[in-house]
């Protein structure tokens, strides 16, 4: 029998309901493949083996009873560090942040996935207040990438990626405000989909509020739909939720994309795309037309949209810093405390400017090309994973970029749904992902064309169970932290 960390979330439910297996099993499971890897990974902050097989031993008596609590009931399942979580520190990859305080919430995704059983293992590591979209930070070190521990993983969430990739848990909670759910689901060869604004509440409200999003990281397409339709719930907390969605996001993954019209835009206007990717999206189009859609390849772009992206984002994060004590300031990532005094140097009209007549210009445009077609397929980055210790290519660090990743931010501007899902491998064997957008509201879209595309193109990821040293040189990972509740 395949080992049960292996299993997706959909087997493990499944197997719980027939009686093969129980949730004690795939959380001690899940729990030793963690203490096997992780030492090299550093994927978690936290680890809670006492709590975790408390949750597990409660769902297993409601699986006994025939009573599941609800749809990931005994999943094991990771939170990203920057979700608020009862009983655990939230630290924000950060050094700056008080462990000593009470930690009594749940953000809303957290409680839902409380609700509907999930066994939380522990929390995944973040850059720091997940500000880039590589695998480091000053509190826990460098994260690093299964297939190849010399590569980052990506990030911001990068623990959850890895999480999935190297299978320490099928369910992992992530986050996205500006590809950091998409960019480490590509370089660490997993599905990720960022859902629009307002489908998943939050609490607080984020400095870069409807450009942040909730979503998953598995295995599979109908994990990650498990999950999102699980952390949709309402939550008073939010007043910018939407109505409970009326789909079924789990039920509708199965309709295919057969006439479909589908736009292929193989870069955004001169954006330089390496050879492997663009082959592996290429192939990826050709896939989508054998499979009954119209697809076309168009020429596009969305002109002056890293610098409006760069305007907001760079303002929240000078508040974000404006919260910190100044004496520990210094503690911080340089590449944030770059990011911040930029955006404390713009003025509230250029702020105002690019919040609101910048953002409806790029989601005008977006617009636009849905009412041609109802999806749209790019690379999710447009390279491969690239060596730890780097804050973008080819830099090790003191600036920050986000013009390495012109086909993720845009969609944290339009609050449109986008999904990485894995298309090829590149000349040195790292994982390669393909972006599928969807209009506004319609993730059942996105993730029923990334269900048709796996099951034309399955994607087996590989065991894993050897993993090289970590490189000389690097920082040592911390290991995780037990903590009992």
């Amino acid at each position: 029998m395949t080992e049960l960390f292996r299993l997706t979330a959909t087997a493990l439910v499944e197997g719980y309901a027939r009686g093969d297996f129980s949730p004690v099993d795939a959380t001690e499971a899940c729990l030793r493949r963690i203490a096997q890897v992780d030492p090299v990974l550093n994927a978690f902050v936290l680890v809670d083996a006492e709590r975790a097989l408390a949750d597990a031993r409660a769902s297993e008596a409601r699986w006994a009873a025939g009573r599941p609590q609800g749809l990931v009931d005994g999943v094991p399942t990771t939170i990203k560090d920057l979700y608020a979580t009862r009983g655990w520190p939230t630290l924000k990859g950060s050094r700056t942040v008080d462990r000593d305080q009470p930690w009594d919430t749940d953000a809303p995704a957290v409680a839902r996935l409380r609700e509907h059983g999930a066994v939380l293992l522990g929390k995944t590591t973040t850059t720091e207040f997940g500000h880039k979209g590589v695998g480091d930070s000053p509190l826990t070190g460098i994260t690093r990438n299964p297939w190849n521990t010399g590569r980052t993983p990506g990030g911001s969430s990068c623990g959850a990626a890895v999480a999935a990739a190297a299978c320490m848990a099928p369910l992992n909670l992530g986050g996205d405000g500006g590809g950091s759910i998409r960019i480490p689901a590509s370089f660490s060869g997993v599905f990720g989909i960022k859902p629009g604004y307002g489908r998943v509440p939050s609490a607080p409200a984020g400095m870069i509020g409807s450009m942040s999003a909730s979503g998953p990281l598995a295995r599979s397409v109908a994990d990650a739909a498990a999950l999102l339709q699980v952390i949709c719930g309402d939550d008073p907390r939010d007043w910018m939720t939407l109505p409970e969605p009326a789909m079924d996001l789990s039920g509708a993954l199965e309709r295919g994309v057969r006439g479909l019209r589908i736009a292929h835009a193989p870069t955004f206007g001169d954006a330089p795309v390496d050879p492997d990717v663009a082959r592996a999206v290429d192939a990826a189009a050709e896939r989508f037309r054998e499979l009954g859609a119209q697809v076309d390849t168009i020429a596009f772009d969305l002109p002056g949209a890293h610098e409006v992206y760069y305007a907001i984002n760079s303002v929240a994060f000078a508040h974000t810093l404006a919260q910190v004590d100044e004496a520990r300031r210094p503690w911080m990532d340089q590449g944030l405390r770059v990011l911040a005094a930029d955006g404390a140097r713009i003025s509230a009209v250029d702020y105002a400017t690019a919040l609101h007549q910048g953002r409806a210009r790029i989601g005008a445009a977006m617009r636009a090309l849905h009412m041609r077609y109802d999806l749209l397929l790019t690379p999710a980055v447009p390279t491969v994973a690239f060596d730890v210790g780097l804050d973008f290519p080819g830099d090790r660090g003191g600036q920050w970029r986000a013009d390495w990743t012109p086909f993720a931010f845009p969609f944290n501007l339009t609050s449109q749904p986008a999904c990485s899902i894995p298309c090829g491998l590149d000349h040195d064997g790292m994982p390669i992902g393909l972006q599928i957008v969807g209009r506004r509201r319609e993730e059942a879209l996105v993730l029923a064309a990334a269900r048709a595309f796996e099951r034309a193109h399955p994607w087996h990821l590989p065991a894993f169970d050897f993993l090289a040293p970590a490189a000389p040189g690097a920082r040592t990972p911390p290991a995780p932290v037990p903590l009992t509740s």
